[in-house]
């Protein structure tokens, strides 16, 4: 199975669309303009979908999102506090294939006044170095210390811009991405924004099972603004992800820097973007989701690498928790663990053991699980070799 994605504007959505012969169905972002208002999957026959389709499949959900845009257009007013400077991150390691797409679309942005900025992190080779050499407009900055958020650390001193704006090296993005994650900063009460991130492609069955479990478009196409209350700090899944995240550049000293305990590159596998989500709402600041900021990301493409990125997904999630309550002494991680155990994981797990389907595969919930359990030891290894200035593996 293989999924086509097309991107169109809404008023196309009667149309038909051809040449589609490999796959089984075809997923339609739909926009007004440039703004995303939801997506849409349907079959694919004979290579094409058939006129009126995309249309008839068009639910209340885009509907809804087609009314706010139109009432908020109708009542534009100029932006007030803008920021003034933004540099545009990309940590990575060891992925050049993935690193010149994305930056070939960077580069072609209009200016901002945006900085790029490369962050090679322990490479194995020098050849990110020498991609980079070949974006004059690209600044290249090595750190040799092992983990996404060590380099992400070294983003937030590096750069020069008031707001960081974050991006993975297998991302690609839109060219009104950076400006629709600045207009979120408005506010002066917010700290973070984050955006829509769809898949770039849909070619294997991995790709689609992610998607389908655990892909970053879930997150909707509302905006919306998230603070405690009512959002639990714990709770910030929902929210946005490190592929898509802008945050401003004080808040390294004002609630510390990432974690260098968590996430790629470490014995937790992820959870840096999102335990540092936690730490802004304690802090009493406000993060904006903002679907307009687009980006497409590279799912992996083998089974085997999906299994290994649900387990550390888990692995990420309980290691944070456990930093939680290790570092700032909550003890509502263990309502918070109780209660995803309870009311999602063990409902999945159960459906998958005993009703299997391929959107309910069973070695992914039980690697998801597996790693639940590893969490905690996996952060007290990582927070252990952090301390001594050991390379974390």
């Amino acid at each position: 199975m293989a999924t086509r994605i097309l991107d169109i504007g809404i008023a196309e959505a009667g149309g038909e669309w051809t040449g589609l012969d490999g796959y089984d169905r075809a997923l339609f972002l739909i926009r007004l303009g440039a703004r995303p208002l939801g997506m849409v999957t349907v079959p694919v026959r004979d290579g094409a979908v058939a006129r009126g389709t995309v249309h008839r499949a068009i639910g209340p959900a885009i509907r809804r999102e087609l009314a706010v845009e139109l009432a908020r257009r109708s009542h534009f007013s100029p932006p007030q506090g803008s920021v003034r400077s933004a540099t545009i991150a990309i940590c990575t390691r060891d992925r050049p294939d993935d690193l010149s797409r994305a930056l070939a679309a960077l580069t072609s942005f209009a200016d901002l006044g945006q900085e790029i900025l490369v962050v090679d992190n322990c490479p194995s080779t020098e050849a990110t170095r020498q991609l980079v050499a070949g974006f004059p407009s690209v600044r290249y900055v090595l750190e040799p210390v092992k983990g996404l958020d060590n380099a992400r650390n070294r983003a937030l001193t590096e750069a020069r811009g008031e707001v960081v704006a974050f991006i993975d090296d297998d991302a690609v993005a839109e060219a009104g991405w950076l400006d629709a994650l600045l207009r979120g900063f408005e506010d002066p009460r917010v700290a973070c924004v984050t955006g829509l991130t769809m898949p770039l492609e849909l070619e294997t069955e991995a790709q689609e099972v992610f998607e389908a479990l655990a892909g970053f478009s879930r997150r909707g196409f509302a905006r919306r603004t998230f603070s405690s209350p009512p959002t639990h700090p714990l709770a910030t899944g929902g929210i946005g992800a490190g592929a898509n995240m802008a945050i401003r550049r004080d808040l390294l000293h004002s609630i510390g820097p990432f974690d260098p305990a968590l996430d790629a590159g470490t014995p937790t596998k992820s959870g840096g973007d999102h335990e540092y989500m936690t730490r802004i709402l304690r802090a009493g600041h406000h993060i904006v989701y903002e679907p307009g900021a687009v980006n497409w990301h590279r799912h992996r493409r083998s089974w085997e690498e999906l299994v290994a990125t649900m387990q550390g997904y888990g692995v990420g999630v309980y290691a944070g928790w456990t930093r939680a309550f290790l570092v700032d002494h909550d003890w509502g991680v263990f309502r918070r663990a109780l209660g995803w155990f309870r009311h999602e994981q063990l409902p999945a797990l159960v459906r998958a053991t005993f009703a299997p389907s391929t959107d309910r595969p069973r070695d992914l919930r039980w690697a998801e699980l597996r790693g639940c359990w590893q969490g905690p030891f996996a952060y007290l290894r990582a927070r252990r070799q952090a301390a001594g200035g050991a390379t974390l593996d």
